[in-house]
């Protein structure tokens, strides 16, 4: 598409984080979590100014590279001139995450249909399998209120979410929030494993559920699982995958 650099424009922290956040993109991409152009991820750049780096509006996830990402403050005004718009719904909700948390550098949003699927359901996520349990050990729900494009619904998502890092948004979707890129996309391909399992797990026959007990003792089983990084412990195999396939998005 010829989208011009802009790594002169910005520093070298910055431009890391483009790289990253690009690389999400396409990881969402390659998974088959992205909504045709409607869903969003967002980060927050370093430093003490809340500024943003969001999806061009309209550019396939698979289409997105590290110049294309639109910066912007929190009012959603453009920092860096670009001839792309910024979804309102999805900076609305972006917004009052990193609003409310500043820990959560980096939130992903998906409409994928097993997502959704479990957010329409009134138990919600269940503690059938392994995944599940990582999820519940920090879940919060949200109720659906419409295409989410008033400010007036932010209050109300920061106060169900909470200090959880995962977020069901009922009848909408998943969303996650982390302190790197890597934490939000590890937490997101669990809370889309958790839903696809139970999906699976429910055209079957009667379900045993984790004990209660476990769940609760799961956070450090995490931490034993990656050796204490996170999704820095997975993300360096998705970046050489990624390049190995296409390293366009670094650009």
């Amino acid at each position: 598409m010829n989208i011009p650099s802009v790594q002169h424009l910005v520093s070298p922290e910055e431009w890391q984080l483009r790289v990253d956040l690009a690389a999400c993109y396409r990881l969402v991409a390659m998974h088959g979590w992205s909504d045709l152009v409607f869903t969003h991820i967002s980060a927050r750049i370093p430093g003490p100014e809340h500024h943003f780096l969001i999806n061009p509006y309209g550019l396939m996830f698979d289409e997105i590279t590290a110049s294309s990402l639109v910066k912007v403050d929190k009012d959603c005004n453009k920092l860096i001139e670009s001839p792309f718009p910024v979804n309102p719904a999805g900076f609305v909700i972006h917004s009052a995450v990193h609003a409310a948390r500043e820990d959560a550098h980096c939130v992903i949003h998906t409409h994928t249909r097993a997502g959704v699927a479990v957010s329409a359901q009134k138990c919600g996520v269940l503690p059938i399998s392994q995944q599940s349990t990582f999820v519940l050990a920090s879940l919060a729900y949200h109720d659906y209120e419409g295409v989410a494009f008033r400010d007036e619904e932010k209050p109300r998502l920061q106060d169900d979410l909470g200090r959880a890092n995962f977020l069901m948004l009922r009848n909408h979707g998943l969303l996650t929030c982390g302190g790197t890129v890597a934490d939000a996309f590890l937490s997101m391909y669990i809370f889309e494993s958790a839903c696809q399992i139970q999906l699976a797990a429910q055209a079957g026959g009667e379900l045993v559920q984790v004990h209660p007990q476990i769940v609760q003792g799961v956070a450090e089983s995490m931490r034993v699982q990656t050796s204490g990084l996170g999704g820095a412990f997975v993300w360096p195999a998705l970046i050489r995958k990624l390049d190995r396939l296409d390293a366009g998005y670094r650009t």
